[in-house]
């Protein structure tokens, strides 16, 4: 029996480790970033242990934690995760040291203040994946928006106080959409028998399913379109290339690999379990959103001349490949989606380290200031090449199993009923073969155009180190991805058997169906 309380513990050595760099001289900024360099690895290591001793096959939450916190609301700090959550977990202490190495040379500026918010916004992305409560929830959800707004507004590029700004505002709006239908949902719990105020999301789960249509859609409404914001789903992702072009690269590390993966989440973990009859209702929307999302993502993608701007629009299409997995809601989709979820962070978030390497050597992200670099730079073009072969789905790599599923799952979903959603979808991978290939071709083939490119140096000591786990980890889910799939398995299977029951409760007049807007009920 674990005793200790593992998941505290893994939020409290990033909190550590960011009240133990402000202890240094603003000079030591060698000591500062080792610090927070080795707080954030001994996370990553506790993680991986957590990983290690996981039972896949338990069906309750694992790792649980609760203290009663306001008593009189049932309000606790209440920690728990399952298969799907401990992967997000993994992903987020894996990508946090990878981004602080990253940055080594690039941030010479407040370095204080920059390692120790990349450790704090490490805090609130964990919290995010782990609280069993939902009042805790958004605690975390709204703390995670303070370090990524600094971020972005002190170290990033010249326009970067617009691009933070717009990131907070977005994202504010939808996280008091949320706080709304969070209370809503408590003062509901409270109306019934013996019922009381609550924020307890397992205790909601048994509940929430049979709020009346009517105001179970208000509640769907508030919460999805929150998560909707933060993935970004089609139309609403016009903050994202604003935010990743401004961005340092840590920060887009972050924001692409792990930030944008708490929209996902939520949608799985709350949005859709809580209220199932009104995803039966909205789910062809999303659906239809999802793949334009994928479509239009790619196609913009395809004509961006700044590189950094295309892997940012890129991050578009692959996010509603994840949704769209995530609405199949059979076992292969579900399962695609939180793999992807994983492989985007991935992915992208190599594209990203690359992209901020090569930036770092020219100052430039312009596609037409380069040409030629597999001269120049061979070692790294050879690693820019495995990365966005990964990312456009080639078998072999992590992208093509998280895409096969995802396709095949909503190609057979019951609840989309229709191969449409896939085969639309299918475009998508299609269309990110011809801008990445085009894009890798104008950059590293061809002629060396600038004098300016035949002076650059290949990968440091410090870059291999920075991108090999990454490139590990890309091969090894490509080749053996039963390693995390089977971890998630389990928790996926529950979460789709909660949707065959709603919808077998509704079929059966159990629960009432939604209707449409001549009141006939929607089945």
């Amino acid at each position: 029996m674990i005793t200790l309380p593992i998941l505290s513990l893994l939020l409290a050595l990033p909190l550590l480790g960011a009240c133990a760099v402000l202890v240094f001289p603003r000079h030591s900024a060698g000591a500062i970033k080792t610090t927070g360099l080795v707080f954030s690895i001994a996370a990553f290591v506790l993680s991986v242990w957590v990983f290690a001793e996981f039972d896949e096959a338990q069906t309750a939450m694992q790792y649980v934690e609760k203290v009663p916190w306001i008593a009189s609301l049932d309000i606790s700090y209440h920690l728990g995760i399952d298969g799907i959550s401990l992967l997000l977990v993994v992903l987020t202490t894996f990508l946090t040291p990878i981004a602080l190495l990253a940055s080594w040379d690039s941030i010479k500026d407040r370095t204080k203040g920059f390692v120790s918010l990349m450790l704090l916004l490490e805090v609130g992305t964990l919290g995010v994946f782990m609280a069993l409560d939902l009042f805790l929830f958004y605690v975390f959800w709204e703390f995670m928006l303070i370090p990524m707004y600094f971020i972005i507004g002190i170290w990033g590029g010249g326009d970067r106080v617009y691009a933070a700004v717009k990131f907070f505002l977005f994202t504010m709006f939808g996280s008091l959409l949320m706080l709304v239908a969070i209370i809503w949902l408590g003062v509901y719990a409270s109306t019934l028998p013996d019922g009381r105020f609550t924020t307890n999301l397992l205790t909601l789960y048994t509940l929430a399913p049979g709020i009346p249509f009517g105001i179970q859609s208000w509640m769907f409404i508030a919460f999805t379109l929150s998560f909707a914001i933060k993935i970004p789903i089609f139309p609403l992702h016009t903050w994202l290339p604003d935010a990743h072009v401004q961005a340092p690269t840590a920060g887009s590390v972050i924001l692409a690999g792990v930030l944008l993966k708490m929209g996902t989440y939520g949608l799985l973990r709350f949005s859709l379990p809580l209220f199932p009859v009104a995803t039966f209702a909205y789910m062809p929307y999303l659906a239809v959103l999802a793949v334009i999302g994928i479509v239009y993502g790619a196609l913009v993608s395809t004509v961006q001349p700044d590189l950094k701007k295309l892997v940012a629009y890129s991050s578009v299409s692959h996010l509603g490949f994840v949704v769209l997995g995530i609405l199949a809601l059979n076992e292969e989709g579900v399962q695609g989606g939180v793999l992807q979820m994983v492989n985007h962070g991935l992915s992208t978030g190599a594209l990203f380290l690359l992209v901020g390497m090569i930036y770092d050597r020219r100052h430039t992200r312009m596609i037409k200031d380069y040409g030629g670099l597999a001269r120049v730079m061979p070692v790294f073009a050879a690693r820019f090449m495995i990365v966005m072969l990964s990312s456009v789905g080639l078998p072999g790599l992590n992208g093509f199993v998280g895409e096969f599923l995802i396709l095949l799952g909503s190609f057979t979903s019951q609840f989309l009923g229709s191969p449409w959603y896939a085969i639309v979808g299918t475009t998508g991978v299609i269309l990110a073969a011809v801008y990445l290939l085009w894009s890798y071709q104008r950059v590293f083939f061809g002629r060396v155009e600038n004098p300016e490119n035949k002076q650059l140096t290949d990968l440091s000591v410090r870059e291999w180190c920075v991108l090999v786990p990454v490139l590990v980890f890309i091969v090894w889910i490509g080749v053996h991805p039963g390693t995390f799939l089977d971890k998630s398995a389990t928790a996926t299977r529950q979460t789709v058997q909660r949707f065959e029951d709603a919808r077998r409760a509704v079929q059966l007049g159990v629960t009432d169906p939604p209707a449409d807007g001549a009141g006939n009920p929607v089945r």
